[in-house]
C-alpha cells in the first residue's frame, strides 16, 4: 500500500461510507418491494389453490 496523505484517507472514508449508505438504501427498498414481487410470482399457485378451495 502506498503512502497516502490524511486528506486522501478522508476522501476514501467518505467515499466508502456513501457507497455503504447507498447499498443500505437499496437493500431497504428491495426488502420492502421484493416480498411483494415474490408474492406475485412464486405464490400464485398457492393463492390459486386457496381461492379454488
Amino acid at each position: 500500500m502506498p503512502q497516502m496523505s490524511p486528506m486522501n484517507w478522508l476522501w476514501l472514508f467518505f467515499f466508502f461510507n456513501s457507497l455503504f449508505i447507498i447499498v443500505m438504501i437499496i437493500n431497504y427498498y428491495s426488502f420492502i418491494y421484493f416480498p411483494h414481487y415474490l408474492n406475485l410470482h412464486t405464490s400464485s399457485n398457492f393463492n390459486n389453490k386457496i381461492w379454488k378451495w
